[in-house]
């Protein structure tokens, strides 16, 4: 028997969806951005020139000391961080953000496919996804759209407030 099912996207190809969304940029930490080494190569996805808060970040290897629980430097593992916020995050997960940490030891940050809080930054409102497929694609899509609307309304209001 052979599975119909889609393969799994890549890296470059989530980015490409993400890219596709209306007003969206990407900076890609270098050295040439001043981010530190250990974020170099991952992609920060914003709504027009806002750069202070991405609404969604997408990594291919671990920052070592600092986010390293989903084990990213296995070979072809990727993960995808969509910022939820705090209503979002409570109804996907059946807990508020603040409340993460006591929900923390139970969680396996290393199995893909499965949207999850994020290991490092579930207690402001994040999600994550490593290598997104048959099991979590439409459901990551619909996060990614919540995220990046999200990040429209926030950038409409600072520019509100520039005029």
């Amino acid at each position: 028997m052979t599975s119909t099912a889609a393969p799994t996207p890549t890296a470059d190809q989530i980015a490409d969806r993400i890219l596709a969304l209306p007003e969206v940029t990407v900076v890609v930490a270098d050295e040439a951005s001043g981010a530190p080494p250990a974020s170099w190569g991952w992609r920060f996805f914003h709504v027009g020139d806002d750069r202070r808060r991405p609404f969604a970040t997408l990594g291919e290897h671990d920052m070592p000391g600092f986010d390293d629980d989903s084990q990213l430097d296995r070979p072809g593992v990727y993960r995808l961080n969509i910022d939820l916020g705090r209503t979002e995050f409570e109804r996907r997960f059946g807990y508020p953000p603040a409340r993460f940490p006591d929900h923390r030891p139970s969680l396996d940050a290393t199995v893909l496919d499965e949207i999850l809080p994020h290991p490092v930054y579930g207690t402001h409102g994040w999600a994550c996804v490593l290598n997104p497929g048959a099991a979590s694609l439409t459901e990551t899509d619909r996060l990614l759209a919540h995220a990046h609307e999200r990040a429209r309304q926030r950038h409409r209001r600072t520019l509100d407030r520039r005029h």
